[in-house]
């Protein structure tokens, strides 16, 4: 082993051991949880057990579990076990807890009862990050992810889902039902031998189709016609892959910082509704009253767009493409300039489609506009394959408008929301989002 350089001797004894402070460096973030957390008032935040009981064994105190806790999520060590383990050998977590090493057990259980207080210890570090002023430029982006819950898809269950599971079932009976007539022309030995096992296995389906019906009826019950028997909040949802059972983990991350503003785990699987809600939830959390919010197009809806400028929230979200005309090679609805002197369109031939009618879609006041010169048009073929080209426009269509000029503006908007809210999903798995609900 010569000219390498040289550990010392496991067996070496020295007259003065060094400290367990000296392993843990100033820069050290676990100091920052240390005194974070001793900052903190956990009995207001209600966590259980602040205080200490009269009689039976002592406790841990829940700032040590809290640390251990905040210890875990900073770097990615969500299972109990695991930070069990961690709590005997890690140097930071040992200077943390103070060689304290509790069990997986309590640890999960901590988690278990103090969700709610959890949450309050979030609030409270942002309520500290506005008092250092990192919320300074008041500019968020939203983004929601989708976590598998605890709860297996067997144990999921939609009104299609039941009804195809009972066919199945009612199947396999009538099966062994026709198989059980055919027992008896064995040799009686062997036939009744399968005789009681199909007759096992008959039972066995009739219990479960009971459990079943009973599943029914409380299937009928639910608001939005969906049960989950293990974890009763997730909810069957569609990814970009096949459908999980789990949560949508909402966040809202400051641009400047990175850090977490507002966050929240619901079972709704798509984020069109979730907008305005998160970016009222970002302007608290920030404290500030002029707020930017950043989506991508899966939050683009018309209602939520008007409702955030209406709340004086700015929102930038890319437009879906909805129209089949772009996808036709032919022209879309940005071929078309709307006058607002006029209330006008005018198209790519240089025509104006002017104001025609009203109706309402979806819920919504839609004008219409087009133009009678559309049949001698040159370039029709190129416009519409009908007898006019037809232009809708929402009575609030200049709020989109106004946006669209926003995101063309600022094209380092999209590039800004994806290197701000999609790290913080690293971090996190289902069990996390599901205890701080």
């Amino acid at each position: 082993m010569k000219r390498f350089i040289e550990g010392e001797c496991r067996t070496q004894t020295t007259l003065m051991p060094e400290s367990l402070d000296d392993y843990v460096s100033e820069t050290n973030p676990v100091r920052v949880v240390d005194v974070f957390v001793d900052e903190l008032d956990l009995y207001k935040l209600g966590f259980s057990r602040v205080e200490p009981a009269v009689t039976g064994r002592p406790s841990y105190h829940p700032s040590i579990l809290l640390k251990l806790y905040i210890y875990g999520y900073l770097n990615r060590i969500q299972s109990s076990r695991r930070l069990e383990k961690e709590a005997q050998r890690n140097v930071e977590l040992m200077w943390l807890t103070g060689r304290l090493t509790p069990d997986f057990k309590t640890i999960a259980n901590f988690r278990k009862d103090n969700g709610k207080a959890i949450r309050g210890v979030c609030r409270q570090f942002v309520v500290l990050c506005q008092q250092l002023g990192l919320f300074s430029e008041a500019m968020v982006a939203i983004d929601g992810s989708k976590f598998k819950a605890a709860n297996n898809r067997d144990r999921n269950f939609t009104s299609a889902k039941l009804e195809r599971r009972m066919k199945e079932v009612e199947s396999s009976i009538n099966r062994y039902l026709a198989a059980l007539d055919t027992a008896d022309l064995q040799e009686p030995a062997v036939a009744k031998a399968r005789t009681e096992r199909l007759q096992d296995k008959i039972a066995a389906l009739k219990e479960q189709m009971k459990m079943l019906k009973d599943i029914e009826v409380k299937l009928n019950e639910a608001p939005d016609k969906q049960i989950s028997l293990t974890d009763t909040d997730c909810r069957s949802m569609k990814t970009r892959g096949e459908g999980i059972v789990g949560y949508n983990v909402q966040t809202a991350v400051d641009t400047k910082h990175h850090l977490i503003v507002a966050h929240e785990v619901t079972n709704v699987g798509v984020d069109r509704d979730q907008l305005t809600n998160m970016a009222k939830q970002a302007r608290v959390g920030t404290g500030t009253e002029e707020l930017t919010v950043v989506a991508d197009r899966g939050y683009f809806k018309s209602e939520e767009i008007l409702s955030c400028h209406q709340a004086g929230i700015i929102p930038i979200v890319p437009k879906t493409v909805t129209s089949n005309a772009t996808a036709a090679g032919r022209f879309g609805k940005a071929h078309f300039i709307y006058d607002d002197t006029n209330n006008e369109y005018r198209c790519p031939a240089g025509q104006s489609l002017t104001y025609r009618s009203s109706r309402i879609e979806g819920g919504l006041k839609v004008h219409r506009y087009w133009s009678s010169s559309c049949r001698q048009c040159a370039i029709k073929a190129k416009c519409t394959p009908s007898t006019e080209r037809r232009v809708s426009r929402w009575e609030h269509e200049d709020v989109l408008d106004t946006m669209q000029t926003r995101l063309d503006l600022t094209p380092d908007s999209m590039r800004i929301r994806r290197q701000t809210v999609e790290h913080p999903m690293e971090r996190s798995n289902c069990g996390w989002a599901r205890r701080i609900s």
